[in-house]
């Protein structure tokens, strides 16, 4: 039983770790708070019209996504500074990649928002 206790602190503490973690990228990373703010956004906005499920699913996992490829570019960077704060071909050329990854999952969301929301935002309008 003992046991059991220790590895469901040690989960429990996993959490906090992440947490932890995600406090940091908002508070220190300009382009975690873009992407934030963003979200938040899309948030509203899908309250506002009264988007179906289907849409709803989409736009949390495009926020999801965003987010998440965020923070691993962010820790790739840390990463990469940890080694050397020199410019060096390889590591620029992964942290271009790492970067390369969250623009394509942030124009992703963007296209998906646009073809949910548009056309919402044209029929209120419209009307």
């Amino acid at each position: 039983m003992g046991n059991l206790n220790n590895k469901l602190k040690s989960r429990i503490a996993s959490f906090g770790y992440a947490i932890k973690g995600l406090k940091v990228l908002f508070r220190e990373e300009t382009n975690a708070q873009i992407h934030l703010l963003a979200a938040i956004i899309a948030v509203v906005l899908g309250f506002w019209l009264h988007i179906s499920g289907i849409e709803w699913i989409a736009i949390c996992l495009c926020i999801g996504l965003v987010i998440a490829t965020e923070a691993l570019n962010t820790a790739i960077e840390h990463i990469a500074n940890m080694i050397t704060l020199e410019r060096h071909p390889g590591i620029e050329r992964i942290k271009d990649i790492a970067a390369g990854a969250v623009l394509i999952t942030a124009l992703t969301a963007l296209i998906v928002g646009l073809i949910i929301f548009l056309p919402k935002i044209y029929n209120l309008f419209l009307l």
